[in-house]
């Protein structure tokens, strides 16, 4: 699977770290990857909304979102084009503290996120809580840039970086994993980089018929 939106001339420098998955090397860059143009959404349109099986779907402004409550978070994160940047400071709002708004559905197992500019991801909604995902508004101290998903985006740390939707505008609950951007175009439904999990095929389950792109 060819990584085609990898800047040009966008190396990997070698690196030995146990803390690494395998295949990673650590940079101190924050690489720009992008498979469409960046969205620019002026705050007084934008909203996050949680919607799909819940009892009663919620949304809030921009101005509603940022008087959540909010934590810092120092996350490493691991790109599937195979760099990871270690303890990077953000801050947000716990998915936790958003799921605390809505009664989610028994059947509610899954979550596709959906972004301004239309990408889409997918992953089980257990990748979310429990403190394993949360909405980022805040970089290294100054406000999310929009090249690298400002004003919002979901960050998913222990999962590759493409599962943290940049411009999030919200999360629909599903019964089934629905493939979203990337894994339509047969990337990982999953993507855990300690087990490599880059494409559908390195999915534990590929080859059972359990998955259906």
């Amino acid at each position: 699977m060819a990584d085609f939106f990898v800047n040009k001339g966008f190396r990997p420098r070698r690196q030995s770290n146990p803390q690494l998955p395998p295949g990673q090397y650590e940079t101190t860059d924050f690489p720009v990857l992008t498979a469409g143009p960046t969205p620019r959404i002026a705050l007084s349109q934008w909203e996050f909304r949680l919607e799909g099986l819940v009892e009663e779907p919620v949304k809030w402004s921009w101005d509603e979102f940022n008087k959540l409550p909010m934590q810092d978070f120092n996350p490493d994160i691991h790109c599937v084009t195979k760099w990871s940047k270690f303890n990077t400071r953000w801050r947000g709002v716990s998915v936790d503290t958003l799921l605390e708004h809505v009664r989610l559905k028994p059947e509610a197992q899954f979550v596709t996120e959906f972004s301004y500019g239309g990408y889409t991801t997918n992953l089980p909604l257990a990748d979310l809580r429990g403190g394993k995902g949360f909405v980022g508004l805040q970089f290294e101290g100054e406000p999310l840039a929009p090249e690298h998903g400002g004003p919002a985006r979901l960050v998913v740390p222990h999962l590759y970086f493409w599962k943290s939707a940049k411009w999030v505008q919200g999360l629909r609950f599903t019964a089934q994993d629905e493939p979203g951007f990337w894994e339509r175009a047969g990337y990982s439904m999953r993507g855990d980089p300690w087990k490599e999990q880059r494409y559908l095929d390195d999915d534990e389950d590929a080859g059972t018929g359990a998955i259906r792109l």
